[in-house]
């Protein structure tokens, strides 16, 4: 989108009526031809997110990259995969679809709405950008003046009425060529909770102390790791992650409350540091239907969770934390189905005297408060891919 391109900008609205905002995201396609091993994976990728998340996710989302040389070839074949997906979908452009300087084939396939778009969910506002369309082809991510002024009222809007925002752009803010500075700072004055995009190639999760950064590995040009996509969650404020590889089996298990330690963005926020109750939240995907769900605290005595009213898939218990020493905790939720078990595990922080002082960080729009290598959520910390020429940071 050039500067004097005007455009209209859109806002979505979808019931509210989930507890927990939550999403899917598969990583940059890079689809080439239909016989590619990455089509294949993103095939079996919707099948799989079709039967495991089923509507019991807010939305899916393509962050970018979607037809490797953005041909209309590549972008019917990317239509006819996501004609089989049943949840929502907003899809993002990247550098690649942006190959022949122009996204009409781009909306002409894919997307249905004009970018940005605003959508309001669960209490929250998400943002969805276009970085690439501004600059003149491959990595030259801008947002001009135009965009610039949307994020501004939106962001302000949300404010007025409670909303927590959350931005969706292919790469990180830090990635801009121009507008780096400007977007940072509008992250950071409307403490906007998270930003997901695509781009790297790796999975990675920053945390810069108000918004957590996080990245998925793609589906196509994989350098490190299993296929698969990443499931986020947010729960009032706080932000949970995790990836899912496409062989893995049973229960997908997300800790949605409290935080992890890495995690915490507010910490006078009862649900990211812990005082005086311990509330758990757990989002259970199951083709299933879980049959038990049970949380532990340092491994001990089992603490049982029961089904939200609204939102079966949302698991929950509450329990006197005033038994805990403070200090840091591991928190575990396991659940189980016929299918099998599966698991997820937090650091959670305790801190009954209002003392926590949190980890230095800088205000950067990228990796430069990455939290490393985090396996349990499917994070290796290698930074192996073309957008890192293969290099640690």
């Amino acid at each position: 989108m050039s500067a004097s391109h005007s455009f209209v900008a859109t806002e979505t609205k979808m019931a509210d009526t989930d507890t927990v905002l939550s999403w899917v995201h598969f990583g940059d396609l890079h689809v080439t031809h239909a016989e590619a091993q990455n089509y294949l994976d993103f095939l079996a990728l919707i099948d799989k997110a079709k039967h495991q998340l089923g509507a019991r996710v807010s939305f899916a989302l393509l962050p970018g990259d979607n037809a490797d040389d953005g041909t209309e070839a590549q972008f019917r074949m990317v239509r006819d995969a996501i004609a089989n997906l049943s949840i929502p979908l907003h899809i993002l452009p990247g550098d690649h679809d942006f190959h022949t300087r122009s996204l009409g084939p781009f909306y002409e396939f894919l997307a249905t709405e004009r970018l940005p778009k605003s959508v309001a969910i669960s209490g929250h506002r998400c943002l969805f950008l276009d970085i690439v369309s501004a600059g003149t082809g491959g990595p030259d991510f801008r947002l001009d003046d135009a965009q610039f002024d949307w994020m501004v009222s939106e962001l302000e809007q949300a404010e007025a009425i409670g909303q927590r925002a959350l931005v969706f752009m292919h790469a990180y803010p830090a990635d801009l060529r121009a507008g780096a500075e400007r977007l940072g700072s509008l992250l950071r004055r409307h403490r906007v909770l998270c930003v997901d995009t695509g781009h790297t190639h790796y999975n990675e999760i920053a945390n810069d102390g108000r918004t957590v950064f996080m990245a998925t590995r793609s589906t196509g040009q994989i350098e490190e790791g299993p296929v698969g996509y990443s499931v986020a969650a947010i729960d009032a404020s706080v932000v949970s992650w995790r990836f899912a590889p496409l062989d893995s089996n049973g229960p997908l298990v997300l800790i949605t409350r409290p935080s992890d330690h890495r995690l915490i963005v507010d910490p006078n926020a009862p649900d990211q540091v812990v005082r005086e109750t311990l509330t758990v939240r757990s989002k259970v995907w199951t083709t299933e239907g879980a049959r038990h769900v049970f949380a532990r605290v340092d491994g001990g005595d089992a603490i049982a969770l029961s089904p939200h009213p609204i939102d079966p898939s949302l698991w929950q218990a509450t329990q006197d934390a005033r038994t805990l020493s403070d200090g840091r905790h591991t928190l575990t939720v396991e659940a189980h189905d016929i299918a099998g078990t599966g698991r997820d595990a937090i650091t959670v922080s305790v801190d009954r005297s209002g003392r926590y002082t949190p980890p230095p960080r800088i205000h950067h729009g990228g990796d430069r408060n990455a939290l490393g290598a985090w396996p349990e959520k499917g994070i290796l910390g290698t930074q192996l891919g073309p957008n890192k020429n293969g290099r640690k940071w």
